[in-house]
C-alpha cells in the first residue's frame, strides 16, 4: 500500500472519459505500444502512447471509451508527445486491462 495522501491531492488529478478515435502502431517505442488519439468532447482531442498491444488490437480499441488522466505534463516518448495517461490495471499475466465505465458516458465527463 502506498503512503496516505490528502483528498485535495486526489482532486487535483483530472480523470476524464474519452473515446478513442485513432490508433497507430508505434515502432519507435522501446516496448510495444500504440499511438492513440482520444476525443474528450469540449476539452478536445489528446494524444497518448499506451503499452496495451498484448490484449487489444487496433480494431478493438477504435471507438472504445477509456478513462485517462489529462492534466499531467506532456511526456516525450521516442518521437511522440504523449498528452494524457490512459488508465488500466495489470492482470495476473502482467498485461494491462483498460478501465472503463459500465455504460456509455459523454466524452469529457470528469471521474469523481
Amino acid at each position: 500500500m502506498k503512503k496516505e495522501t490528502s483528498f485535495e491531492d486526489f482532486i487535483r488529478v483530472d480523470i476524464r472519459i474519452g473515446t478513442i478515435t485513432e490508433v497507430k502502431e508505434f515502432p519507435k517505442a522501446k516496448k510495444p505500444a500504440y499511438q492513440i488519439l482520444i476525443d474528450f468532447g469540449s476539452i478536445g482531442v489528446k494524444k497518448s502512447s499506451a503499452q496495451i498491444t498484448e490484449l487489444y488490437t487496433k480494431e478493438k480499441l477504435l471507438g472504445r471509451q477509456v478513462m485517462a488522466v489529462i492534466n499531467f505534463n506532456p511526456r516525450q516518448i521516442a518521437n511522440f508527445m504523449s498528452e494524457c495517461l490512459i488508465l488500466g490495471v495489470y492482470n495476473k499475466e502482467g498485461h494491462v486491462v483498460l478501465l472503463q465505465a459500465s455504460q456509455p458516458i459523454k466524452n469529457g465527463e470528469q471521474i469523481r
